[in-house]
């Protein structure tokens, strides 16, 4: 028997429902264990293994496809086949990455329904959520025009789900580097980011900081302050130029809305200030409630890299939809649906 024969058997009835118990003393979120035990899945997908089971039709073949309604960047392909893996399944699915339009196949699933009905929901949200969150970061990098995007909104979601959320806005969504150290190292990626406000409150100055954070820090990180803590933004990215000279990568704006936001005003200021000062070299990099929109605005008048949070990690997860398109070979649908398999050329053979 192997690990997938045990995990369908682990969940496989009401039964193993009734004696599934939850230890105290955890965290809320599920284990990856759990995930494959169909711990996440609901629970009307057990009743119906039962109700198949006793009818001896739980491993009937079937067909299934998934779409949603919307257009959007396909994402979650890698997290999808580690659930389906080892399964005794066919999967055809539309490669990581690609732009699909409504009510598109996105995913094809041939096999015994008992083999991976129990999935369903958990399926769904996999790719809902991959979706939505990939599709927001490429909304902001084709804004950015070719300047790098970094996903910085690890602090807006459920530590459980976080990393996935940096992962996709990575690889397929375009974003240059995710702030989360799981998230980035998914990816193959060394996290980015310095140091936040708290670190200069404490310290007291944004220039003490600086220079400790220059004595510790190894080289090959980059050194990018935030210039919005204590002093007008042009004034503290000129202190920072003056005393770190071409050790000093970028300035960082993070003006908080109390104080305005980071404007297209204050970036072409800042940049006039530390050009005419001889620091051509240093960069600007913006945050704070960027969006598409404010991204190009400011791309355009001189910021460099862009840390989007909140646009990616709030982006709506996208209403994914699984069918049954074929019952032991035979067109099926339910009514307002269409029978039978719908063609899809873009399709790769995936298991």
């Amino acid at each position: 028997m192997d690990d997938s024969e045990k995990v369908m058997q682990m969940l496989g009835s009401l039964k193993d429902v009734a004696d599934f118990k939850v230890e105290k003393g955890r965290f809320l979120s599920a284990t990856h264990e759990e995930i494959r035990s169909g711990a996440t899945t609901d629970v009307y997908f057990v009743n119906t293994r039962d109700i198949l089971a006793s009818l001896g039709c739980l491993d009937t073949p079937v067909a299934a496809e998934i779409f949603t309604r919307t257009h959007g960047l396909f994402a979650g392909l890698d997290e999808l086949m580690e659930l389906l893996r080892g399964l005794p399944i066919e999967v055809e699915a539309l490669p990581e990455g690609e732009r699909f339009s409504p009510k598109e196949t996105l995913v094809r699933i041939r096999g015994p329904y008992g083999a991976f009905g129990i999935y369903e929901a958990t399926m769904l949200g996999i790719l809902a959520s991959s979706c939505g969150w990939a599709t927001a970061a490429r909304e902001c990098v084709d804004a950015a025009g070719g300047k790098p995007v970094l996903s910085f909104g690890g602090r807006h979601l459920h530590p459980a789900v976080a990393t996935v959320m940096d992962a996709v806005a990575v690889t397929p969504g375009g974003c240059a580097g995710a702030s989360t150290v799981l998230g980035a190292k998914l990816r193959g990626r060394e996290p980015s980011g310095t140091v936040p406000h708290a670190a200069v409150l404490i310290v007291g100055d944004t220039l003490k900081l600086a220079h400790a954070y220059d004595a510790v820090v190894p080289r090959g990180i980059g050194r990018v302050f935030l210039v919005d803590t204590f002093k007008d933004e042009c004034e503290e990215s000129l202190r920072l130029a003056d005393a770190l000279g071409d050790r000093l990568d970028a300035v960082r704006l993070d003006t908080p809305g109390e104080r305005g936001g980071v404007t297209a005003d204050l970036v072409r200021e800042t940049r006039c200030r530390l050009d005419r000062a001889g620091f051509n070299g240093v960069q600007i990099v913006v945050s704070g409630g960027l969006t598409p929109p404010r991204i190009a605005e400011l791309a355009a008048v001189g910021a460099d890299v862009f840390g989007v949070g909140s646009y990616i990690a709030h982006a709506e997860p996208m209403d994914m939809t699984m069918d049954l398109k074929e019952v032991s070979g035979v067109p099926v649908a339910k009514r307002g649906r269409l029978p039978g398999i719908l063609a899809n050329d873009r399709l790769v053979r995936i298991q």
